[in-house]
């Protein structure tokens, strides 16, 4: 069967009321123009609804990132920041929306940047800004944004991307340790920000500088860990002294 076959059967299965994750026009016409095949590894399975592994990140399953664009609710013409590229399909299906120059992508890791480029730049949308960042730090240079989306979790909104929506912005984003919820961030007031759950989601956790997939391990933090367990391994307390250290400072008795 045709690939392009496969896209529209697709598009139309997330449309079904089985799962009513695509409900806007913009976002039907845009899933069933992008290429996924264009994404993932094995075109068999580029249009079957599941998630798929890459360079330590998920990608994710088609319900699910048509369940945070339409949360997402971009327009034509629309600057957008996603934060967390990935292999940049998301990327691209908002490129169909708001305008490829319109569309900017960071992620940690510094080979998922070159693979979101090359699969964009195949799938014919070159012109998204794909670049290496924190995530956590969004892209101040490029702000204000009309649309942030967060394809990771936090405990709470990051600031910076707060205080990086426009007036009227809204950022899409997992909240939560544990337990997450799908949010919507408003940036009327980046000081007291108005949030609105939408419901139980599950995402990987958004990533710091040193804990992306490939990263140095810091060999002195590891170093430290291992003499203060053995510190702590050797030091004996309370009836385990020939004394009793009533002060707390460790000195015997005069």
């Amino acid at each position: 069967m045709e690939l392009a076959v496969l896209r529209d059967d697709m598009v139309d299965s997330l449309e079904h009321d089985s799962k009513g994750v695509v409900s806007s026009d913009r976002l039907s016409a845009a899933m069933r123009a992008v290429p996924r095949h264009e994404f993932v590894e094995d075109d068999r399975l580029a249009y079957a609804d599941r998630s798929f592994e890459h360079r330590g990140t998920r990608v994710l399953a088609p319900s699910t990132a048509a369940r945070l664009l339409e949360a997402l609710d971009a327009e034509d013409g629309d600057s957008v920041l996603v934060v967390g590229a990935g292999v940049g399909y998301t990327a691209a299906v908002l490129a169909e929306v708001v305008g490829e120059r319109n569309v900017h992508a960071v992620d940690i890791t510094r080979d998922v940047v070159w693979d979101a480029r090359s699969n964009l730049a195949s799938a014919g949308y070159e012109g998204v800004f794909v670049d290496y960042q924190d995530g956590a730090d969004g892209l101040p240079e490029y702000a204000p944004f009309d649309r942030i989306l967060v394809e990771a979790a936090a405990a709470e909104p990051p600031r910076p991307l707060v205080e990086q929506l426009a007036p009227e912005g809204r950022l899409v984003l997992p909240v939560g340790i544990g337990r997450q919820s799908l949010t919507v961030v408003r940036g009327e007031n980046p000081e007291d920000p108005e949030t609105q759950p939408l419901g139980t989601v599950a995402f990987q956790p958004l990533l710091v500088e040193g804990e992306q997939a490939g990263s140095i391990e810091r060999n002195r933090t590891v170093r430290e860990d291992r003499e203060r367990a053995e510190r702590l391994r050797e030091r004996r307390t309370g009836w385990e002294q020939d004394w009793i250290d009533w002060d707390g400072d460790g000195s015997r008795p005069e």
